[in-house]
């Protein structure tokens, strides 16, 4: 084979452009005060600019609409579209066409042709003409790959490639926080709070549509990021959601164990999904974009092998007066617990009754509530502490302080209040 033979000509050209939204022209305005050397110059050259707002001629924004001049940026979540156009340059007719588009990424390859048959045959100065879409899910290098297969009317097959790389770039930065907000009221236990903190790391504002928590199965959610005014719930963030280049923006949540799963003291215990956020949003001229976070896990805090909690305390209570509140105690592990109650005496709390009782058997996931009755000899804020729950099996003590605070006041304030 003559290695010098020049390479033969392919008789079909290929092209390939990427499908965006024009932008709203802008221009530089240059204007003097009339005393000035130009005179009214400048400004009668700006009125007479058929791309300057009529009335507006000194904003930079103009009144056309530019059509992209690059490639532009790609940001993840957006969708992809380009043009693809297949002309017959030369004077002959070229039969069984195939026009194949694959996008590679650094983990698969999709193919984004619309058809896969071939077309019987293509005319001179005739074309095959097609529109591929795909949502960008995946930051970093992207090749689209572009292949031409036909037959000559010597049918001779002929086969060529061309390859398109463009980057993927990353258009929110978004971080999130878990709060555990475990209250000692059993209608709203074991609440959690999460602010997502989103940032605009792209170079134009953004339009935020929709910024939602899908929460897992286990949870129950309620958005924070409203207020009500004259009987209406308006955004936090006001009526025009926009996002700044480089501004962040919080987002808060709560979420709370559903009913079947707060009574199972076990299932909430260690790592928990909570859920994914879902981010809409629009940009120049109304391009839309949207993201889905992967799941979010947060670490459960752990409560040992019992757990113990306040269902029922008053806010205020008398000096030297007794004043009864409602423990409930958990069994959080996988075991029966046979426990014991002993109650001691701090510096300013005194309990009522017999310490070293025996509370039975406790079988794993089940609770009890226990009743029980205190008083404070010191005024002021003061601190339930002095619980003690032994499990005879293991000989096994857990200690329970700073379980609550309650003030304690004079009777004689509390009578005059």
């Amino acid at each position: 084979m003559d290695v010098n033979q020049p390479k033969q000509e392919h008789l079909l050209a290929l092209k390939v452009m990427r499908l965006t939204k024009p932008t709203l022209f802008t221009n530089i305005p240059v204007t003097c005060e009339e005393r000035d050397l130009p005179g009214n110059l400048f400004n009668q050259l700006m009125k007479d600019d058929p791309s300057t707002v009529k009335g507006a001629e000194a904003l930079m924004l103009g009144g056309m609409l530019t059509l992209p001049q690059n490639f532009g940026n790609i940001f993840l979540g957006e969708t992809f579209s380009s043009y693809i156009s297949v002309h017959n340059d030369s004077n002959q007719v070229v039969k069984d066409i195939l026009v194949k588009a694959d996008l590679q990424t650094s983990s698969q390859r999709l193919n984004l042709s619309a058809s896969t048959a071939a077309v019987a045959e293509l005319k001179p100065d005739c074309c095959i003409d097609d529109v591929i879409h795909h949502e960008v899910k995946e930051i970093g290098t992207h090749i689209l790959v572009c292949a031409v297969s036909y037959t000559t009317q010597t049918g001779e097959k002929m086969y060529f490639r061309k390859f398109f790389k463009f980057q993927v770039l990353k258009p929110l930065d978004v971080k999130t926080k878990f709060y555990n907000a475990e209250s000692d009221l059993s209608s709203v236990t074991d609440e959690v709070f999460l602010e997502a903190q989103i940032q605009n790391i792209t170079t134009s504002p953004m339009f935020m549509e929709k910024v939602s928590l899908e929460p897992s199965i286990m949870y129950n959610v309620a958005e924070l990021n409203t207020v009500d005014s004259s009987g209406e719930s308006e955004s936090t963030f006001g009526s025009r959601t926009y996002l700044q280049p480089m501004d962040t923006r919080q987002y808060l949540y709560c979420l709370k164990p559903k009913q079947e799963f707060a009574e199972k003291a076990g299932v909430i215990k260690g790592v928990t999904v909570i859920g994914k956020l879902d981010i809409v949003w629009k940009t120049n001229l109304g391009e839309r974009g949207r993201l889905q976070t992967s799941q979010l896990q947060r670490m459960a805090p752990g409560y040992g092998d019992v757990r113990l909690s306040l269902e029922t305390i008053p806010d205020t209570v008398n000096l030297e007066e007794p004043f009864d509140i409602t423990c409930k105690i958990t069994n959080c592990s996988e075991r029966t617990m046979d426990l014991v109650l002993e109650m001691c005496n701090t510096t300013s709390i005194h309990w009522c009754g017999v310490s070293g009782r025996q509370l039975g058997k406790l079988h794993p996931s089940s609770s009890l509530r226990l009743a029980l009755t205190l008083l404070s000899s010191v005024q002021g804020l003061q601190s339930v502490s002095g619980l003690r729950l032994t499990d005879t099996f293991l000989k096994r003590t857990y200690e329970y302080d700073d379980i609550a605070q309650v003030c304690v006041v004079s009777s004689k304030v509390k009578q005059e209040g």
